[in-house]
């Protein structure tokens, strides 16, 4: 039997049905856009749904709600940002590994834009996988040890690596959360001048740094 005139083909009227697989990743990706605009808070199940094309029970089967949803959202970007960092740290003059880790962070906020917005947020729920400032924890855990060989070979006490780290790596973070809005001066410009306060503050660290105000307590 012939079509009637004027209908379409069936292959064109037909829309082929996404696997469970392409759909979370397309609640994923429409999810993740939505949080780094919106935010947490003023994202909505309701405007998920309607963006992806399908019902708001479809994004309680696969994330459980919103707040599911987040959590693997933020999971996804914290893995993406560690695997960038522990990936760039190859080894080398310690002030190129500074320079390495700079670069990193400064690639990762230009490459995943919406993922660093998501970041650098104070998440709101309680079950997700991480905040920013755990983030930063995590990421001074990979650069601890570096520093803990380097400052035992310089004569400092290399128990005190990860306090250095953590004030490294949060240098670093917080001045690309600033980048991330004005995006100048360049990348490369950045990370050295991020670089150069870190390195030169390293290169004439005291061994037992004192205290020259009044207070030593």
């Amino acid at each position: 039997m012939s079509p009637k005139p004027g209908a379409a083909p069936t292959s064109r009227r037909a829309r082929r049905r996404m696997t469970g697989k392409e759909r979370r990743e397309q609640l994923l990706d429409i999810g993740r856009s939505l949080f780094a605009e919106r935010g947490f808070e003023a994202t909505s199940v309701e405007e998920i749904a309607h963006k992806a094309g399908v019902s708001k029970p479809v994004v309680y089967e696969h994330f459980g709600g919103k707040e599911g949803l987040y959590a693997v959202v933020v999971d996804r970007e914290m893995r993406q940002l560690l695997d960038m960092v522990t990936g760039a740290l190859t080894g080398g003059h310690p002030r190129e590994l500074l320079e390495q880790a700079a670069f990193a962070l400064l690639d990762y906020i230009e490459q995943y834009t919406d993922g660093f917005r998501i970041l650098v947020r104070d998440s709101p729920v309680a079950q997700s996988t991480g905040t920013f400032a755990s983030l930063i924890s995590d990421i001074a855990t990979q650069v601890e040890d570096i520093l803990g060989r380097e400052f035992k070979m310089r004569g400092f006490d290399p128990k005190l690596s990860p306090l250095y780290a953590q004030a490294l790596v949060g240098m670093v973070a917080l001045t690309g959360q600033w980048w991330l809005n004005v995006r100048k001066p360049k990348k490369a410009e950045v990370a050295a001048h991020l670089v150069n306060l870190a390195w030169h503050g390293l290169h004439g660290m005291e061994q037992k740094p004192r205290l020259i105000g009044h207070r030593k307590s």
